[in-house]
């Protein structure tokens, strides 16, 4: 309940940054009273340490978020994020958890099937970065070293000077996530972690991307060459589920996250992708931007 009621506290505003070419929404949050309250108090602090590193505390929670008694939390979720149901599948749901992973129906995403376009895995706040000499990327006043959000510096080698493309997934997204392109499945490996709010208000405090409980898949894909997909677990959310296909199809379902904000990383190599300008502009600036599922946001050299 707590951390249901953190995620409930936060207002959002959407800003329109305008150019010559098709701006898109760039997204930043106002401040969220309650992880504000976790994050940048001596007091917070102290009731953030359990919550964040006690998997008993999160397994409760998710405990909770999978009974009937959590359906009484559905009425108010929708309301308070206008979440519009008729784009979703018509069910009776027996739980929280149940509602938060509903299906999206058929054709309510514009899914691009052009093979030269890279396109959004899940609807999300996006912000892309630039992979230095150095394999290191900077997120707010956070500085990344590739190795340390996957855990293999020899892999990481590998994709100096490409891109990192950071899908922020709120508490009010569609929370499943899917494949942008044809490929097979090379390798999966766990990372165990924390669960730390992957909220902007976080990123001052943790580095929330080499710190958290996440999962790594690496995909040789048709098109794109070698992509590195990352689920990140959040806040009180440790629990990602992954399909766990050997190959697949642009647009298979891959996996999806239970209650809570998450996110998805992909990482991508030098020379394989131009990213759309407005979203380079957004990031740079400090902004997301607002992407759908299958929604083009960058495109093949």
């Amino acid at each position: 309940m707590v951390c249901y009621l953190f995620y409930l506290s936060g207002n959002r505003n959407s800003y329109h940054i305008s150019g010559n070419e098709i701006m898109r929404k760039a997204y930043k949050d106002n401040p969220n009273l309650g992880l504000s309250f976790l994050y940048n108090t001596y007091l917070g602090r102290i009731i953030l340490k359990p919550l964040v590193k006690n998997k008993k505390i999160s397994s409760a929670m998710g405990r909770f978020m999978d009974s009937k008694l959590s359906r009484i939390l559905i009425k108010r979720f929708v309301l308070k994020n206008k979440i519009n149901l008729s784009d979703y599948e018509n069910k009776n749901y027996i739980s929280f958890n149940d509602f938060f992973i509903r299906k999206i129906k058929k054709g309510k995403r514009k899914l691009n099937n052009d093979q030269d376009v890279f396109s959004s895995v899940c609807d999300s706040k996006l912000t892309v970065y630039k992979i230095d000499n150095k394999l290191t990327f900077k997120v707010k006043n956070s500085t990344y070293n590739i190795s340390s959000v996957i855990k293999d510096s020899k892999l990481a080698s590998e994709y100096k000077n490409g891109y990192v493309f950071i899908f922020r997934l709120s508490p009010n997204d569609y929370h499943r996530y899917y494949y942008n392109a044809n490929g097979k499945l090379l390798k999966k490996y766990r990372i165990h972690g924390f669960f730390n709010s992957v909220n902007p208000v976080s990123y001052g405090k943790f580095k929330v991307f080499k710190e958290n409980e996440r999962e790594c898949s690496i995909l040789d894909t048709k098109e794109f060459d070698k992509i590195i997909y990352v689920e990140v677990g959040a806040l009180l959310v440790g629990k990602i589920v992954n399909n766990d296909l050997d190959t697949f199809k642009r647009w298979d379902e891959k996996g999806y996250f239970m209650y809570g904000g998450s996110t998805v990383i992909l990482i991508v190599k030098e020379n394989i992708l131009k990213v759309d300008k407005d979203i380079l502009k957004n990031s740079l600036g400090g902004f997301e931007t607002c992407v759908k599922l299958g929604e083009k946001i960058a495109k093949k050299l």
